[in-house]
């Protein structure tokens, strides 16, 4: 790393991926750091600066890097080979520890896991441990077996339905008259001759009774904040088909429906706000895709500008929110789920998911949706576009409704942006966004002179809800 790169990441302050230490009087800390990285994304550990990114240096002897890597190897299981180098920063010695993605995961420090959060390092709950373990092992939470449950738990009807629709769908070559316990061994939601997680969800009379979170609380809020009252709440509950279908219904109670005629034509023309085949995306990533060990449940946010899809789990390894928006893989956190929803066209095993929220938001108009990550929950924001007369009402110039619009189709801007798109000097631009923060359009976020972007305020929820969640506190804390 030349020292470019490596005061540029120091100016950029503590992340997920950056830990900042002052000494190595603090050795045990580092090691847990290099464990939360080995267990998230890696990262790098830069030893002789504070956490205020002030480089103090640090005294190197002959044997410190040395002491330094056997520490970390004699302390990590699996072990951690780092790369340890000593750098030049403000003419000052300090140590950059650049730590990697661990394949073998967990990695314990001192005998216990730990997990990056925002720029904090954290202990890995016991249940977050043994879901790791499950995982390395190759068997998801839905294919784990259903503790308690027989066939008199399985509604036979909704087995059949299942079948119809699949043959329909996706031909499967299954007969609608094969005996339900043949029918649920042949879609592998079976295992060890007990019925699976998957099974009770997907099938289940009252799934509920087994696992009491997996439910949909729908909310339908006044205004565009949480702290407003909510005009109806509903908990969505059974088969998540079922839920799927009853989420769906309400989001459409809650959304105006515009219709006109047009000269020409008989027939009335309609057309939701919001795009229903991006609602009823958006509903099946959530239910298909969430952590059903999670206490928490999946939650819908019905705004006056805005739906939010709020889904607890995590993202797959490696991944961001940005990943969401270019072309990947299927990583399902509950493959068996996600199987049977395939079957019946519910979502497709590609991928392609959240790029055709994307494409029918812009087909129907409106802004690129919102993928955000608040370390419990991925949240999925569809939103209605600020229109200029409310951007005027504000007050704002001809370049602060530009840059509006800009970040409403972009996500941000930075200041460098905003002087591209108006042509205009750095002062003009600093005090235009300055003002646009003060009028509560905007909201600053990140550090250093290159990582300050500007979002729109509709995001301050959720940076709320980040803090709470880091807290430790559940979503329904929230309403």
């Amino acid at each position: 790393m030349d020292e470019n790169e490596l005061l540029k990441l120091i100016e950029n302050g503590e992340s997920e991926k950056v830990e900042l230490k002052p000494s190595l009087s603090q050795i045990n800390e580092i090691v847990e750091a290099i464990s939360g990285m080995a267990n998230a994304k890696g990262g790098r550990i830069v030893i002789g600066v504070s956490k205020s990114g002030k480089v103090t240096g640090i005294e190197i002897g002959k044997d410190t890097v040395e002491r330094l890597s056997n520490k970390i190897v004699n302390n990590t299981e699996p072990k951690v080979y780092p790369t340890i180098s000593v750098e030049n920063a403000d003419e000052r010695s300090v140590i950059a520890i650049e730590v990697k993605a661990s394949a073998e995961k967990p990695v314990l420090a001192f005998g216990r896991a730990f997990k990056r959060v925002g720029n904090t390092t954290r202990r890995i709950s016991r249940d977050e441990y043994e879901k790791m373990i499950i995982e390395k092992k190759g068997i998801y939470w839905d294919g784990q077996m259903c503790e308690g449950a027989n066939l008199k738990d399985i509604d036979k009807e909704k087995v059949k339905w299942f079948l119809k629709e699949a043959r329909r769908e996706r031909g499967l070559d299954m007969p609608g008259n094969v005996p339900i316990k043949e029918a649920l061994l042949r879609l592998k939601v079976v295992r060890n001759g007990i019925l699976t997680n998957a099974a009770v969800l997907l099938f289940g009379h009252e799934p509920q009774n087994f696992f009491t979170s997996a439910e949909v609380k729908c909310i339908r809020f006044k205004g565009a904040n949480v702290s407003e009252s909510m005009l109806d709440m509903k908990i969505i509950y059974g088969d998540l088909m079922t839920q799927i279908k009853g989420v769906e219904k309400f989001v459409l109670e809650h959304i105006k429906l515009e219709s006109w005629i047009e000269s020409g034509k008989t027939e009335r023309q309609e057309r939701w706000e919001y795009p229903p085949k991006a609602i009823r995306e958006a509903v099946a990533n959530a239910i298909c895709h969430r952590d059903y060990a999670s206490p928490s449940r999946a939650q819908v946010r019905i705004f006056d500008d805005r739906i939010e899809f709020w889904n607890p789990g995590r993202l797959p390894e490696g991944w961001t929110v940005e990943t969401l928006k270019q072309k990947h893989e299927s990583k399902p956190w509950n493959p068996l789920i996600a199987r049977h929803f395939f079957w019946i066209r519910y979502v497709e095993e590609v991928g392609t998911g959240t790029n055709k929220i994307i494409d029918w938001c812009r087909e129907w108009l409106l802004p690129e949706p919102i993928f955000e990550f608040t370390g419990t929950s991925l949240v999925i924001t569809i939103r209605k576009p600020v229109s200029k007369e409310e951007l005027t009402k504000l007050g704002l110039n001809a370049r602060q409704i530009e840059a509006a619009k800009y970040v409403e189709e972009k996500g941000s801007i930075s200041n460098r942006e905003y002087q591209r798109l108006n042509s205009t000097t750095r002062f003009t631009a600093t005090r235009d966004l300055t003002e646009l923060v003060k009028k509560g359009v905007l909201l600053r976020v990140g550090k250093g002179k290159r990582g300050v972007k500007y979002v729109l305020v509709l995001m301050q929820n959720a940076a709320k809800m980040q803090q709470k969640s880091s807290a430790g506190e559940n979503m329904e804390d929230i309403t």
